[in-house]
């Protein structure tokens, strides 16, 4: 059974002048610290992935590269496209189903469509909410992701970085 890890990327610069270009903007140097702390207990409640896949944007792929530095042993990154703002959940769903078909994969992306896509994998219609470094653990039946997932758990940046015991 496959875990898929939606993770959305953790805290970047502000949009404006110094950043016009959204895609451009990086993680605050809080925001890598933070989301290093995350993927630190993420290895200690051990739900790590084997691979990661992320959006093209600079923010999450700083994401994931604190994820690759941070796990053992270390994923492979993948860059996908449709996990960029502004894809639908089928969209983005059959990007994922390119992939080989792997046990444990990790997705970084960013909101609204990361709640969208968490919601459409396990058949709600109201969106999950994330917090930027927040993750959710959602257990699919087979690959390529369809709308019969099973929500885990979903866990703020907060709550993944105070908790001690295993999230499910």
């Amino acid at each position: 059974m496959p875990t898929l890890f939606l993770i959305r990327h953790a805290i970047a610069e502000e949009r404006g002048e110094a950043w016009p270009e959204d895609g451009l903007r990086p993680l605050t140097a809080k925001g890598a610290a933070r989301m290093k702390k995350i993927a630190e207990r993420l290895v200690a409640l051990d739900e790590t992935a084997d691979v990661v896949l992320t959006s093209p944007l600079t923010r999450a792929v700083e994401t994931a590269r604190i994820l690759k530095a941070v796990c053992t042993p270390s994923p492979s990154i993948s860059i996908v496209d449709e996990l960029a703002p502004d894809h639908t959940p089928a969209a983005t769903a059959a990007a994922l189903g390119k992939v080989k078909a792997p046990t444990r994969v990790a997705v970084v992306g960013h909101e609204p469509d990361l709640g969208a896509f968490a919601a459409w994998l396990i058949g709600a219609r109201t969106p999950l909410v994330f917090k930027k470094g927040g993750v959710a653990r959602i257990d699919l039946p087979a690959w390529p992701p369809t709308r019969a997932g099973q929500l885990v758990w979903l866990a703020s940046p907060k709550i993944l970085l105070e908790t001690r015991r295993p999230l499910r």
